[in-house]
C-alpha cells in the first residue's frame, strides 16, 4: 500500500467518513467569489472575513511551504428528524451540530493524531485546521473530491449527504491529488425553497444577514424586527436547508457519540432565568457557550415572542429592564407580540 492509500485508510480508522487530496492552488475561483460576497455586504458583521481575504482566497498564502492538502469529512448525521421540533413552539430548536461537545475539539484531536502518524511514516511538516483559520474548506473539499458545494453553499456528497464537519491537514509532502467532484444538484431547489428567511438571493449564493444560523450565532445586538417572526423557535443555528437535502438518504451515522449530547430541545421557560454562571455551567463544552449568555437569552426571547403562548408573558416581562440592551429590547418585543395575539 502506498503512502496516500495508507493515509486514507488511517483517516477512516480515526472515524472520518472520507479523505481526499488536493493542491493548495486548486481553488483559483475562490478569490473572485469571496470578493463579490464581501462587496455585496453579505458577510454582515463578520468583519474577519474581509480582514483575512488574502489568506482565505489563497490557501497557498496561508502556508507557502505546503505542497498538498488532505481534506477530511466527519459525519454528525442525526438519527432523528431535526425539523420536528419546529412544531413545538414551547421548545427551543438547537442545531444538530451543537447537540453535543464542541466539534472543534474532537475533530482537531483526530487531525493531530493523523498528522503525527503521517510524520512518523514519511516525515515532512504539517499544520491542521478546523474551521477557525482562514481556510476555504468547502471549496477545497470540492477540489479534493469530497463532494460539491450545493445550492445552499454547503458541501454535499453522494456517499454521506451533507451532515459533516470538515477538517484539513496541510503538509509539505507531495501527495497525488484526487479528481474534483462535479455538481449533482440538478434542478432540485429543496434547500432554497425551505429557507424561512429567504437567505439565498440565488442558487449557490448566501446572504448571511438573513441566515438564521448567522443571526443567532454571529449577529450582535438586536435583530431586525422583520426577521424575528421568521426565526420561529430557533435559538441556536438552523438546519432547514441541510435537513431537506435528498442526498441525505445516504447519510452515514455520526462517528462519535460525543456529538449526540443532551442539549436536546429545552423548554424556553427554563432558559431565560440563566445568569452568566448558570449559562456557562449548563453549556460547558458545547459550541453554544461561545456566544455568551446575553446573545443566547436574546434568541430565546425572540422564540418566546413567536410561541403564541400567553403564559410566557410574565417570564419575558422580568427581562424588560435587563442591563443588556438587546435582551431588554427582545423581552419588550416578546411581550408585545404575545399580548397582540
Amino acid at each position: 500500500m502506498g503512502l496516500k492509500e495508507a493515509l486514507v485508510a488511517r483517516a477512516l480508522e480515526e472515524g472520518f467518513v472520507a479523505a481526499r487530496v488536493c493542491r493548495p492552488d486548486a481553488v483559483p475561483d475562490v478569490a473572485e467569489r469571496l470578493a463579490a460576497f464581501v462587496e455585496a455586504g453579505h458577510h454582515g458583521q463578520m468583519g474577519w472575513m474581509a480582514e483575512r481575504m488574502h489568506w482565505r482566497s489563497d490557501p497557498a498564502a496561508l502556508w507557502p511551504e505546503a505542497r498538498s492538502i488532505l481534506m477530511l469529512a466527519e459525519s454528525y448525521a442525526p438519527e432523528y428528524d431535526p425539523l420536528a421540533v419546529l412544531e413545538r413552539p414551547d421548545l427551543g430548536a438547537v442545531s444538530v451540530y451543537a447537540q453535543g461537545r464542541d466539534y472543534h475539539d474532537i475533530v482537531k484531536k483526530r487531525l493531530k493524531r493523523l498528522g503525527r502518524w503521517l510524520i512518523d511514516e514519511a516525515g515532512g511538516q504539517i499544520k491542521v485546521f478546523v474551521d477557525t483559520a482562514p481556510v476555504p474548506e468547502k471549496a477545497l473539499g470540492q477540489a479534493a473530491g469530497l463532494g460539491w458545494q450545493g445550492k445552499h453553499t454547503n458541501l454535499v456528497s453522494r456517499d454521506w449527504g451533507n451532515w459533516a464537519f470538515l477538517g484539513s491537514v496541510f503538509t509539505t509532502l507531495e501527495l497525488e491529488p484526487d479528481a474534483q467532484e462535479v455538481d449533482h444538484c440538478g434542478s432540485c431547489r429543496a434547500c432554497l425553497d425551505v429557507c424561512p428567511t429567504n437567505a439565498f438571493p440565488a442558487p449557490y449564493q448566501l446572504d448571511a444577514r438573513r441566515c438564521i444560523s448567522y443571526l443567532t450565532i454571529e449577529h450582535k445586538g438586536p435583530i431586525d424586527e422583520d426577521l424575528r417572526t421568521l426565526m420561529g423557535n430557533r435559538i441556536y443555528g438552523c438546519d432547514d436547508c441541510l435537513a431537506v437535502c435528498p442526498w441525505n438518504k445516504f447519510a452515514v451515522a455520526a462517528s462519535d457519540m460525543c456529538y449526540l449530547g443532551a442539549v436536546g430541545a429545552p423548554a424556553l421557560a427554563e432558559l431565560t432565568v440563566l445568569d452568566d454562571a448558570g449559562f456557562r455551567t449548563r453549556f460547558s463544552g458545547s459550541p453554544i457557550k461561545r456566544i455568551g449568555r446575553n446573545r443566547f437569552v436574546r434568541n430565546v426571547l425572540y422564540a418566546i415572542g413567536n410561541s403564541g403562548d400567553p403564559r410566557l408573558i410574565s417570564i419575558a416581562q422580568v427581562l424588560c429592564d435587563d442591563p443588556d440592551g438587546a435582551i431588554a429590547d427582545a423581552a419588550r418585543w416578546a411581550v408585545t407580540q404575545l399580548r397582540s395575539e
